[in-house]
């Protein structure tokens, strides 16, 4: 089950990841090109994703209607 991070519910790129069943490097893609939104936080550019915009972005590409989580 996915770790809460104290970021009000954001998901880990790789908790995403496990979450969808695809790969890390997939989520990244996705982020890379502008399809799912990413925070970057930290120095290193940790990125975490909301609930919210996962549950959009599921919607618009599979039709998706229920939430994340």
């Amino acid at each position: 089950m996915a770790r809460r991070n104290g970021l009000n519910g954001m998901l880990t790129a790789r908790e995403l990841a496990r979450l969808l069943n695809v790969h890390i490097n997939t989520v990244r893609r996705w982020d890379e090109s502008g399809m799912l939104k990413a925070y970057h936080i930290g120095a290193r550019g940790d990125r975490r994703f909301s609930r919210e915009d996962v549950t959009l972005f599921l919607a618009e590409r599979y039709g998706a209607s229920q939430k994340i989580g």
